[in-house]
């Protein structure tokens, strides 16, 4: 199993971070839409991708081929070959994507380095103001619960998106899913957008770091 953390390619994140992403854990990425989200794991992936190791990205937004193709500049044929795209049209879906991925990883025939679930949030959202919330919630917990064990054994890292509701209580921006979603992360950063292209990632959760922040920039090649 590795033991070593797996660099995101974002220098300012990777030192927030000691290094870059646990290979034992689920990381939690959170912020408003636009904050470079995907951004982030879509270079974490080209770079797993260009080291020759598989990436499981289960995609429930949508990835910008055209932005993929501008981070890989100019290896996006080889970063496809190692990039495992799974693209579930509802919860369900989503669910059966976990299970697979987690199934090929811990079967060991492929050296996997990264599993993205983008993001894990979206149709448990939709399940929020209907009769099936209770089964939204029961669905994510398994899957989250599914990732983690696959971390654990294999040793490889989890990051998974999250989507954001504003505490009416104070106007803050708080990730979906409660204190099970936040228990279950052993790294939380929150994406802050700034003016223009600035954005600030906030280390809020970290099993041996200090909490910190830094800055990078969405760019047209990437994040910088």
């Amino acid at each position: 199993m590795p033991s070593e953390k797996c660099p995101t390619g974002v220098a300012g994140v990777d030192a927030l971070l000691g290094g870059g992403l646990e290979p034992d854990g689920l990381t939690e990425l959170y912020g408003e839409g636009g904050s470079g989200k995907t951004l982030l794991c879509l270079q974490a992936a080209t770079r797993v991708a260009l080291a020759d190791r598989w990436v499981f990205y289960i995609d429930t937004e949508g990835v910008s081929v055209d932005r993929l193709e501008a981070i890989a500049q100019g290896r996006v044929d080889q970063v496809l070959k190692r990039l495992l795209v799974t693209t579930p049209k509802s919860l369900e879906e989503q669910t059966q994507a976990v299970e697979k991925a987690c199934e090929l990883t811990r079967e060991g025939r492929r050296p996997v380095g990264l599993i993205v679930l983008d993001s894990a949030t979206f149709y448990y959202r939709l399940t929020l103001s209907g009769e099936t919330e209770d089964e939204g919630r029961a669905s994510l917990g398994l899957q989250l619960a599914d990732l983690l064990g696959t971390s654990l054994s294999a040793g490889v890292p989890v990051v998974f998106t999250n989507q954001v509701w504003r505490n009416q209580r104070d106007g803050q921006l708080e990730p979906l899913g409660g204190s099970f979603v936040n228990h279950v992360a052993k790294t939380i950063l929150r994406i802050d957008r700034l003016p223009g292209a600035r954005r600030r990632v906030v280390l809020m959760k970290h099993r041996s770091r200090p909490e910190g922040s830094a800055e990078f920039q969405i760019t047209s090649d990437g994040l910088v």
